[in-house]
């Protein structure tokens, strides 16, 4: 478990300065403390509030799978978020932010695969074949490649979140990732509108020790969910390799039982078989008996409806707590309710759009995963 982050630690580093007062935003009046010396001062309080509650909705992304994008193209945040995220093996973005990188994500795909087909031709030689000039050219093109998206070339799909380091500077990534339903974490300075984001951490984003602190913060939360999921995998091996086994001995009882059965035939008479015929379906009907409250049990757990694409955090919540718990829950659901469900809950979830939802829910709830992520990459954001 991370430790938790004190605001004397956040004091220390910074995290409290703000913008000038006249460059302010009035929505971050929530979050501000005070003004001196025509600074403002943030509510540390308020900003580990909001840290602790990104850091959960991080963990939980993180254990379900799915990649987290960060992006920071400041010259004193490029340093710290490649090396703090390079640690976690997430995908970011500290050159220039690539237009279209998630509304256009297809090329941007065929980009990072131009890279790829360069690697293997100089592993098979065809390299050295091209002409002095030519080979320059690649070089050139490769090195520019590996720049911009060398950091992303693990990322095969969109990602499950965008975590951004001063939202005002990468407005075109806040707006790409609103328009596919993308949940955005952000670092939000006095300056900045937090409305744009759906988890605003209130804090200096222009101090290297105030960027450092927070992303340290939330890398260790990253980096928890990610061995959640390590652990779940070992555990689910591990099931399956009990179950294997208890079929095994079963069957091995069954062979011995079919083995003994001729003799006992052959003493017993016409009736007693008749008897054993009628008292075997209660004692199969036992078990049965017993599976079902253990099956009641485990519909109580309501899945990870993130798994889902459009579908983040708060509106999982908004679904679980409105009674849609399960994929099979979700399947049945009219989309038209579901919009409903999310409008209720927050205005924040207005904007999304469910329509796909219980057609991917229905592909979860049938365990057809690998269709369901062809059909997630081929679609964007969730919207057909």
């Amino acid at each position: 478990m991370a430790s938790k982050i004190e605001v004397k630690d956040l004091l220390e580093a910074g995290v409290h300065f703000g913008h000038l007062t006249r460059k302010w935003n009035p929505n971050m009046a929530p979050y501000i403390y005070m003004e001196r010396n025509g600074i403002h001062v943030i509510n540390l309080y308020k900003t580990v509030a909001k840290l602790d509650e990104a850091n959960e909705a991080l963990k939980k992304i993180a254990s379900s799978g799915r990649k987290i994008l960060f992006v920071a193209t400041k010259k004193q945040a490029k340093d710290i978020v490649a090396d703090k995220v390079s640690k976690v093996n997430m995908p970011y973005i500290t050159e220039r932010w690539p237009g279209g990188m998630l509304t256009n994500f297809v090329t941007i795909r065929k980009a990072v695969k131009k890279m790829a087909a360069i690697d293997r031709m100089k592993k098979d030689g065809t390299f050295n074949t091209l002409s002095k000039k030519e080979r320059l050219q690649v070089d050139r093109l490769r090195a520019k490649l590996d720049k911009n998206l060398g950091s992303i070339a693990d990322m095969t799909r969109l990602p499950g979140a965008l975590f951004i380091v001063d939202t005002m500077r990468e407005h075109i990534a806040v707006k790409e990732a609103q328009k596919l339903n993308i949940p955005i974490f952000a670092m939000v300075d006095t300056n900045s509108d937090p409305r744009d984001v759906d988890y605003a951490i209130p804090s200096n984003d222009d101090a290297g020790k105030s960027i450092e602190i927070i992303m340290e913060s939330v890398t260790q939360a990253v980096a928890e969910g990610l061995e959640e999921r390590k652990s779940e995998k070992t555990g689910e091996k591990d099931k399956e390799e009990a179950k294997a086994a208890k079929t095994e001995e079963a069957s091995k009882k069954e062979d011995k039982k079919a083995e003994a059965a001729p003799k006992k035939e052959e003493k017993a008479t016409e009736e007693k078989p008749a008897k054993k015929a009628e008292a075997a379906p209660t004692k199969e009907e036992k078990p049965a008996e017993e599976e079902k409250p253990a099956k009641k049990e485990a519909k109580a757990k309501p899945d990870d409806l993130t798994k889902i694409e459009g579908v983040g955090p708060k509106a999982a919540e908004a679904l679980i707590a409105s009674g849609v718990k399960t994929y099979a829950e979700l399947a049945d659901a009219d989309a038209e309710k579901v919009k409903e469900i999310l409008t209720e809950a927050s205005s924040t979830l207005a904007h999304l759009d469910p329509t796909s939802w219980p057609k991917q829910a229905k592909m979860a709830a049938e365990g057809k995963w690998d269709e369901l992520k062809e059909w997630q990459d081929s679609v964007k954001g969730g919207v057909e």
